[in-house]
């Protein structure tokens, strides 16, 4: 019960501090971009392995905020929610078994075959006004992690997605971020379900198995 308490005054103080950023950035003249999205579930065969999935802080809140060319703040982008979205989409169409961790330390106390912890590396937008071209674009690169639930690692590859949007198909530039966001998710969903086992640290442990 007071774990339950813990997570949820910490969701309250997250929610708040989201509306305060909000409030603020708006105040600076800031257009605030939450991507919000749906995504499909792989119709792949399921790898027998119960695995614990691990989203830190970074992931969690991660933003990108895109600069005007006077070096202004233009766009903040928050897609911390969506990455998360996107793996328990597709993470219990992948394993057995999928189960999601606080910590860490939590995983060493489980009967778990390994830890899955994304990060995102890096995020990129480029918008028809600085590009002189008819669509919005999104790159994201990702760092893909593997560990024992002891914390070793197992494997640690990168996998990058990409999403476009024509500049005509929504009428405001916050909702095409959006939607080029989420084509860009939903290449990594199709990506990583479909390369997963020929990784080849991932292959190697799975033989090991």
């Amino acid at each position: 019960m007071q774990t339950a308490t813990r997570l949820m005054t910490s969701l309250r103080a997250r929610v708040l501090a989201s509306a305060i950023l909000a409030g603020l950035l708006s105040a600076c003249g800031v257009s605030n971009v939450v991507i919000e999205g749906n995504y499909p579930t792989p119709n792949i065969n399921k790898l027998p392995l119960s695995i614990a999935v691990y989203y830190d802080d970074a992931l969690r809140n991660f933003a990108y905020i895109e600069y005007s060319e006077t070096g202004k703040e233009e766009y903040n982008i928050e897609s911390g929610l969506s990455h998360m979205d996107l793996f328990d989409a597709i993470l219990p169409a992948m394993f057995e078994q999928v189960v999601r961790i606080e910590s860490m330390d939590q995983a060493s106390r489980m009967s778990v075959d390994a830890v899955f912890a994304p990060a995102i590396e890096e995020f990129q937008l480029a918008l028809p006004a600085k590009t002189k071209l008819d669509v919005f674009e999104v790159w994201i690169k990702y760092n893909m992690r593997l560990l024992s639930a002891e914390g070793d690692y197992i494997a640690d590859w990168v996998v990058t997605s990409y999403g476009k949007t024509p500049q005509e198909t929504f009428q405001s530039v916050e909702a095409s971020i959006n939607e080029a966001a989420v084509v860009a998710l939903r290449d990594l969903a199709s990506s990583f379900s479909l390369s997963f086992t020929q990784v080849p640290e991932v292959r190697d442990w799975l033989n090991t198995l």
